[in-house]
């Protein structure tokens, strides 16, 4: 494995120095020889209650600097199996959706052209549909989605507006972009508007899993119950609001009675995904974090997605 992608020493430079990137990586140019990248996509013209998720790329790069790269639980070290680089920030234009929507597309499915995966890591959750139609337009298929969030993502339009970071699962749908008989939301919890927030799922026939699901059946019970992905492209989609608000108090619809850090880990690692393609990780608003808790659980969340690649 070349030595060009390895993290910084923290024995040459300590962890609070040095110029700052994911992990600690080599930050490159789109076009070089790594194999999966990591993208700050600082966007968050879609929110509807707390912003600052915009943020989150730098601060997610700061509170990295901690990551490591041997994995206890699998026995593997990471950046000797897998060409990792920081490939810097996808332009967005903080006023204008439809512009950032369209230069998201366009930086992804330059990475994607060129044969990468990729973790992008937002930004708020309207990002995601821009980041499938380029996923979806490189393999030319309907994507398998994995989907760990608090929320559906199902809603309709608000205040007029179709595209905002609680409908993008809804437009992923209707556009054909995901087999939703082949999707799965992991983390799902209350309350709702109505219970006609259910519907849309239950028509297209989602996997939808609960809290109530992981805590009244068991963790072992409920990771033995997970589905393979062994057919087609998978995409992952990891909201931090999935986590609870004492595990991630830094987002900007926190939802009470969420999942632990730990039980995130152990759902991931026993997912099976033959092909992961792509994936995200999205809603960290470091203005309402503490003590980086929100942030060191993207780094943590970012480290369990890498080893799935």
């Amino acid at each position: 494995m070349s030595q060009q992608y390895q993290p910084l020493s923290g024995r040459e430079f300590p962890r609070f120095s040095g110029i700052k990137t994911f992990f600690r990586l080599p930050h490159v140019s789109v076009e070089s020889d790594y194999e999966v990248a990591i993208a700050g996509v600082p966007y968050d013209g879609a929110v509807s209650y707390r912003p600052g998720a915009r943020f989150a790329p730098s601060r997610i790069r700061e509170a990295s600097s901690l990551g490591r790269g041997f994995h206890m639980g699998r026995g593997v070290e990471l950046f000797e199996r897998l060409k990792v680089a920081d490939v810097g920030d996808c332009p967005t234009v903080p006023i204008d959706q439809e512009q950032t929507y369209q230069r998201i597309e366009n930086f992804f499915s330059q990475l994607t052209s060129l044969g990468k995966r990729f973790v992008a890591v937002g930004g708020d959750h309207s990002i995601t549909l821009a980041l499938l139609r380029s996923v979806y337009k490189a393999q030319g298929q309907k994507l398998n989605l994995i989907h760990f969030d608090a929320h559906l993502d199902t809603y309709p339009a608000a205040w007029g507006c179709e595209y905002h970071h609680g409908a993008f699962l809804r437009h992923a749908v209707n556009e054909g972009l995901i087999d939703s008989t082949r999707s799965l939301q992991i983390g799902i919890r209350g309350p709702l508007a109505s219970g006609q927030d259910l519907d849309f799922v239950r028509q297209h026939g989602v996997d939808v899993r609960t809290v109530d699901d992981v805590r009244t059946k068991g963790l072992e019970n409920f990771v033995a119950s997970l589905p393979s992905f062994a057919d087609g492209p998978t995409y992952i989609s990891f909201d931090i609001d999935c986590l609870d608000p004492a595990y991630a108090p830094g987002t900007g619809t926190p939802v009470v009675g969420g999942l632990t850090t730990y039980e995130t880990q152990r759902i991931f690692r026993a997912l099976k995904i033959q092909n992961l393609v792509g994936a995200d990780v999205v809603e960290v608003s470091p203005a309402y974090d503490s003590s980086d808790i929100t942030a060191l659980a993207a780094v943590d969340t970012l480290f369990e997605i890498l080893h799935l690649f």
